[in-house]
């Protein structure tokens, strides 16, 4: 397995540690969210990598999507669960900054938040939440 394939997945299964939401990843958004809310992991893009020379080596700095999502009949309520899972997120990363050594650094950036309207149903809070993933690799294929 490819360096970026392990960091995605270890980065993955700590977002499956968040208690409440179903996490996914590079799955459809499902017709209805969950009560506890949930994530969907996209693996992003790596961008192009610094080429280091000694020894060969290849710096990336990643940028993988969670989209998150909420649903609830009141507004308040939409914003406290969003809330809520943003500091759930927020801990889960704090916790292991470096998914167990395999990244130099995962950061969580702010979330860009919208409100998706569905008709007979309650409406949907909706963020993208970039997350930077630094790590090192042997290969420009990750």
């Amino acid at each position: 397995m490819t360096t970026r394939e392990t960091v995605l997945q270890t980065l993955f299964e700590t977002l499956q540690t968040i208690s409440g939401p179903r996490v996914l990843r590079n799955e459809a958004l499902p017709e209805k969210v969950p009560a506890g809310g949930l994530l969907i992991l996209r693996d992003g893009d790596p961008g192009e990598p610094e080429t280091i020379l000694s020894p060969l080596s290849y710096y990336w700095q990643h940028l993988a999507s969670l989209e998150v999502f909420v649903q609830a009949g009141e507004a308040t309520q939409r914003d406290a669960l969003m809330d809520a899972l943003f500091q759930n997120i927020a801990a889960a990363l704090i916790a292991d900054q470096t998914l167990g050594g395999l990244c130099d650094r995962v950061t969580p950036h702010a979330a860009d938040t919208s409100s998706v309207v569905i008709e007979g149903a309650a409406n949907i809070k909706a963020a993208i939440v970039p997350v930077e993933l630094i790590y090192t690799t042997d290969s420009q294929l990750g």
